[in-house]
């Protein structure tokens, strides 16, 4: 299942009105009655429940921002399927394997195709790629983990 920011949204609601409905329940049981002690325990889940809103809220927010990144935008082009694999010769780029071409120097402009990627390296940072590019960064990035992105 691709998991979506409108999943967790609808997540959160819900983890918001359990919060809210434990809140009412409590709220409505009299301070002097003996059920009183008992109910900080639920008072408790109930400020759980808050929290596990505010944190699918803000997972949301992050996977909306992670998903806004549309192109890959690497400094260079690459064949889609093959990576880096062009050559550029007046001004009409080649790819080497399966001979595709294109009307412009795909290699001296930023890559323009989808993103399909998250890499992580090592040290934590975190860049977004197209499939080509992710084919070049497997060969040499050691010890980074690459997270295929859910399509949209």
């Amino acid at each position: 299942m691709n998991l979506t920011p409108a999943q967790l949204r609808f997540l959160a609601d819900r983890a918001g009105a359990l919060a809210d409905e434990v809140r009412a329940l409590c709220d409505g049981v009299a301070a002097d009655a003996p059920e009183r002690d008992p109910l900080a325990a639920a008072l408790q889940a109930a400020a759980w429940f808050e929290r596990g809103s505010e944190d699918l809220r803000r997972a949301a927010g992050d996977l909306d921002r992670l998903w806004a990144v549309r192109e890959c935008g690497m400094p260079w082009g690459v064949c889609p399927e093959h990576g880096r694999t062009l050559s550029s010769t007046a001004g009409t780029s080649t790819c080497r394997v399966c001979g595709r071409t294109w009307d412009h120097d795909r290699l001296a402009k930023p890559c323009a195709e989808p993103v399909t990627w998250k890499v992580t390296d090592e040290a934590g940072t975190v860049t977004m790629m197209c499939d080509g590019h992710v084919l070049g960064a497997r060969a040499v990035l050691r010890g980074a983990t690459f997270t295929r992105l859910p399509a949209r």
